[in-house]
C-alpha cells in the first residue's frame, strides 16, 4: 500500500535529510528569488493546485500560460532578432546584411540619442552624441540608406524609439511606399511606450496627455492601414534594467499596459480592434528558474486581465506576445568572456519561458557597442538552443515541475496585488507622477546593490573568483568624423529642397496639433517633403511644450 505523500515526505525529513543536515549542514544562503520569493528545500506534488485547465490549460488556448501558439517552436522558432545600429546608416545598413547573411531572421534598429528626443545631428543638444548608441536619423534620406537592398516585404523590422516613434513609423511606411511594398505586407514593431521613459529611461519629449495621443494615433492609423504591425512593445526591459525585480517587472508593465488600454477606449476604440497589436518587451536576467515562471505567469495574468476586466472577445486581444532581451545589466567588464555564459542561460530561460523574438547580448556590450565578431557569437548561442540544445522539441517543457509552477502561482500572486495598489493610487500615470514606482525601483536597486557589496550576492569575476588581467576585448568606436558627415549631408538635403514646401508641411502640423485629427497622416506627408525629424519635433514643441520631471521624484 502507497504511502500518503505527506507521511513519505515526513520520514524522508526524519531519517534521510536529519542525516545529511548532521554531516554537513548547508550552504549559508538566504535561498531567495530575484523578488525576495524563499525557495522551500524541496518542493513535491503537495504544492500543485490540481485545476489544470484553469491554471495551464493547453498552448495556444486560455489562459495562454503554455504559449500563444498552438504548436509554438514545433511550429516556427521565435525571431532571432539582433538589436543593432550605430554610427551611420550606411554602417548599420552593413551590420543588418550581415546578421541576416548569418542567419538573424528580423531587424532590430538601435538609435541614437539625439533621434531618440526628437534631435537632428546638427542641433546643439546632439554635440558628442551622433551614432554613439545607435544610428543617427535626421530624415527620411538617412532611412533609405539604412533600408537599401533589405527586402522591406519580407523582413520584421522592430525599431527602438518611443518619443517620437510614430515619426519614425511615417519614415518606414514612406519607404515602403517608394519601393512599391504593399502596406498590407509590412511587419515589424515601434516600441513606442512613452511611460517606461518617465519611469526608467528619461528619453521623454512631450508631456504625458499629448504623449499618449501619439500612441492612440499610432493605434488608429495601424488599425486601417498596417494590419501586421505591432503599435507598441509595452516595456518591462528598461523597469527590470533600472533595478526592478522580475515581479515589479511585470507589475509596472502591465499596469502601463493598463493605462495605453483605457486611453485607446477613451479615443473611440474597441478593445479587440487594437489589442491584438500589442506586444511586450521583457528582460530575462540571472535567475533562471525564476525568469521562466515570471513569463508563463505575466501570459496569464494578461489574458485574464483582458478577458475579465476589458471585456475582449477575440483570443488575439489575450495573447501576451512579447520579445525578450538578455538582462545588459548581468553582463561585467571583468572576465567578459564568463557573458557569453550568462547570456546563454538568459537565453536558455527565454525560450522555456515561450518568447516570440529574441536578442542575445554579445559579451562586449559592458565595455561599449558590440564587435561584429561578438555580435556573431551571440547570434550563434541562439541558434545553439534552438537547433543543438532539444527544448524546442516539445512544449513548454518544464510544466508541471513542482517548482516552476509553485513560481509561477507565486509571481502572479505578488504582481496582482502591487497592480491593485498602483489601481488604488489612480493608475500607472498617477503613480509615476507621485514617484511611487520610481520609488519602487530605486530601493529595489539599491538593495541589489548593497547585496554585491556586501558579498551576500555573488557576481562571478566582479566580487568573488576575481583575477588580475589585462583588457582583451577591443570595443568598437565611433569615428568622431561621422557626426561631421551627418551635419553636411543635412546641409546638402536643406539647401536642396523646397523651404516653401517644408514650411507649408509644417504649418498644417502644426494646425493639426491644436486640434484633434490624426497626426500620422501628417507625420508620412512631412518626411516624403523631406522635413527632418528634429523639425517636427521642435513644430510639435512649440504646440505642446516639453516634459520636466518633477523635482521631488
Amino acid at each position: 500500500m502507497t504511502r500518503p505523500l505527506e507521511d513519505a515526505r515526513k520520514e524522508w525529513e526524519s531519517k534521510i535529510l536529519a542525516e545529511s543536515l548532521a554531516r554537513m549542514a548547508e550552504r549559508k544562503s538566504s535561498f531567495v528569488t530575484s523578488s525576495g520569493i524563499q525557495l522551500d528545500r524541496i518542493y513535491t506534488p503537495e504544492n500543485l493546485v490540481e485545476d489544470y485547465e484553469h491554471k495551464l490549460g493547453f498552448p495556444g488556448e486560455y489562459p495562454f500560460t503554455r504559449g500563444v501558439q498552438a504548436t509554438m517552436y514545433r511550429g516556427r522558432l521565435w525571431t532571432m532578432r539582433q538589436y543593432a545600429g550605430y554610427a551611420s546608416a550606411p554602417e548599420t545598413n552593413r551590420r543588418f546584411k550581415f546578421l541576416l547573411d548569418q542567419g538573424q531572421t528580423g531587424l532590430s534598429v538601435a538609435f541614437d540619442l539625439p533621434t531618440q528626443i526628437g534631435y537632428d545631428a546638427d542641433h546643439p543638444m546632439a554635440i558628442g552624441e551622433v551614432g554613439k548608441v545607435g544610428v543617427s536619423i535626421s530624415s527620411l534620406e538617412d532611412m533609405e540608406q539604412l533600408f537599401e537592398g533589405i527586402p522591406l516585404g519580407q523582413v520584421s523590422t522592430s525599431m527602438t524609439i518611443n518619443a517620437p516613434a510614430a515619426i519614425l513609423l511615417a519614415m518606414y511606411v514612406a519607404i515602403g511606399r517608394r519601393v512599391g511594398v504593399d502596406l498590407n505586407e509590412l511587419r515589424g514593431t515601434i516600441q513606442n511606450d512613452i511611460l517606461k521613459e518617465y519611469i526608467a529611461r528619461g528619453t521623454y519629449i512631450f508631456p504625458p496627455q499629448e504623449s499618449m495621443r501619439l500612441i492612440t494615433d499610432t493605434f488608429l492609423y495601424c488599425r486601417e492601414n498596417l494590419p501586421r504591425w505591432n503599435t507598441i512593445s509595452i516595456s518591462g526591459y528598461h523597469i527590470r534594467e533600472a533595478g526592478a525585480t522580475a515581479v515589479q517587472e511585470i507589475a509596472f508593465t502591465i499596469s502601463n499596459a493598463i493605462a495605453y488600454v483605457q486611453s485607446a477606449l477613451g479615443a473611440g476604440l474597441g478593445v479587440d480592434d487594437f489589442a491584438p497589436q500589442l506586444t511586450f518587451f521583457f528582460s530575462s536576467d540571472k535567475n533562471f528558474l525564476e525568469e521562466i515562471a515570471k513569463f508563463r505567469a505575466a501570459r496569464r495574468l494578461w489574458a485574464r486581465l483582458m478577458h475579465d476586466r476589458f471585456g475582449a472577445k477575440n483570443p488575439k486581444s489575450l495573447m501576451m506576445r512579447f520579445h525578450t532581451q538578455t538582462a545588459g545589466s548581468s553582463l561585467t567588464a571583468q572576465q567578459p568572456e564568463n557573458n557569453i555564459v550568462r547570456v546563454a542561460l538568459q537565453a536558455l530561460a527565454a525560450s522555456l519561458g515561450g518568447t516570440q523574438s529574441l536578442h542575445t547580448n554579445s559579451k562586449d556590450e559592458a565595455l561599449g557597442l558590440p564587435t561584429q565578431e561578438a555580435v556573431q557569437v551571440a547570434l550563434r548561442t541562439q541558434q545553439i538552443i534552438a537547433h543543438e540544445s532539444g527544448v524546442t522539441n516539445t512544449i513548454d517543457p518544464l510544466a508541471g515541475s513542482y517548482v516552476i509552477e509553485y513560481l509561477t502561482d507565486e509571481i502572479e500572486t505578488r504582481v496582482i496585488k502591487l497592480i491593485e495598489e498602483i489601481d488604488e493610487i489612480g493608475g500607472a500615470l498617477a503613480s509615476i507622477q507621485r514617484g511611487f514606482i520610481q520609488g519602487q525601483i530605486q530601493n529595489s536597486a539599491y538593495q541589489y546593490q548593497r547585496a554585491i557589496e556586501s558579498g551576500e550576492t555573488t557576481v562571478v569575476g566582479l566580487n568573488a573568483f576575481t583575477m588580475d588581467e589585462k583588457l582583451t576585448v577591443s570595443p568598437l568606436k565611433v569615428d568622431v568624423q561621422i557626426e561631421l558627415d551627418q551635419k553636411e549631408r543635412l546641409a546638402d538635403l536643406r539647401a536642396n529642397r523646397s523651404a516653401e514646401q517644408v514650411e507649408r508641411l509644417l504649418k498644417d502640423l502644426e494646425n493639426a496639433a491644436n486640434g484633434d485629427e490624426n497626426l500620422v497622416p501628417h507625420f508620412i506627408r512631412c518626411v516624403e517633403g523631406y522635413v527632418t525629424l528634429g523639425e517636427i519635433c521642435d513644430r510639435l514643441r512649440s504646440v505642446w511644450g516639453e516634459y520636466q520631471a518633477s523635482s521631488t521624484v
